[in-house]
């Protein structure tokens, strides 16, 4: 169960307390010295639950010195996994290439996609080295650059293998935010119009001008049952068939208006086109 889910979890257990004291959320709040609305965003999950928030709500409620207990438990561990994300990246993006490409050569079947990013697996070196580079500047984090972008590069051994089905999809917008020089985004769209030649391989883009059947809200991969979310801040990944079945579902109907083939080509070409003329 990802820390996402038990987040959840945690919650669903608060709120249960809250119903069996009989109080109100407001009542609640009075109580414990709150606002209603950090009642509300804990009950929502909202808000990250602290271990004094957490006393507080137990004593409140009237919980049992063993439930109060478990329930530390629970968050001590939610918190102790979440710093072990934080851990791995502080040490450098190069791990997490590692571990990423771990998952990605067990899977049999991946789906992958960026809104704003060219799919990691689909990088020119050059592209990925000022991603890594931008986000280790944001983050604060070691610069192990070139030991991601190579770890990266490693990763992409996993385009030629026959025995998987890649399925890499992203958005024009992604073409057209340069991330990098001129020369830079020249090459990444050759790289991507290359990709005639891995016929095994599906790219699509979903154009400028459609429109989206859904918010994409952040982008996704799927490793054969396995969803992984990187945000900024945190990675979530999950295992529950409902929520797998949702992100292929989500999957499905981003696929359902970009193009492929020769329209995604056409695409391409036309942003080539652009970069050389303002070059």
């Amino acid at each position: 169960m990802s820390t996402e889910q038990r987040r959840i979890g945690l919650a669903d257990r608060l709120a249960v307390l809250l119903s069996s004291s009989g109080m109100s959320g407001r009542r609640f709040a009075k109580a414990a010295g709150w606002q209603p609305s950090k009642v509300s965003k804990i009950l929502n999950g909202k808000q990250a639950v602290t271990d004094v928030d957490l006393l507080t709500w137990c004593q409140v409620t009237g919980a049992s010195d063993d439930e109060t207990e478990q329930l530390r438990a629970t968050l001590r561990s939610i918190r102790t996994d979440e710093a072990r994300w934080v851990r791995q990246l502080a040490a450098g993006h190069r791990a997490l290439q590692d571990e990423m490409a771990s998952s990605e050569q067990a899977a049999t079947h991946i789906r992958s996609f960026d809104l704003a990013l060219i799919p990691g697996l689909l990088q020119t070196a050059e592209y990925a080295r000022n991603v890594f580079l931008s986000l280790a500047t944001l983050r604060g984090t070691v610069r192990d650059v070139d030991e991601a972008v190579r770890a990266r590069m490693q990763r992409q051994n996993v385009l030629y293998d026959s025995g998987k089905t890649i399925e890499l999809l992203t958005s024009e917008f992604s073409l057209r935010c340069p991330v990098g020089s001129r020369s830079t985004m020249a090459a990444q769209i050759d790289r991507l119009l290359a990709l005639e030649g891995l016929p095994a391989i599906r790219f699509g883009i979903i154009p400028l001008n459609v429109e989206y059947p859904l918010p994409p809200l952040h982008g996704f991969t799927i490793l054969s049952g396995h969803v992984l979310v990187e945000t900024l801040h945190r990675e979530a990944s999950t295992e529950d068939p409902d929520d797998v079945v949702l992100y292929e579902r989500i999957a499905e109907q981003l696929w359902s208006v970009a193009v492929e083939g020769d329209e995604a080509r056409a695409v391409l070409r036309q942003v080539a086109a652009e970069l050389r003329a303002s070059g």
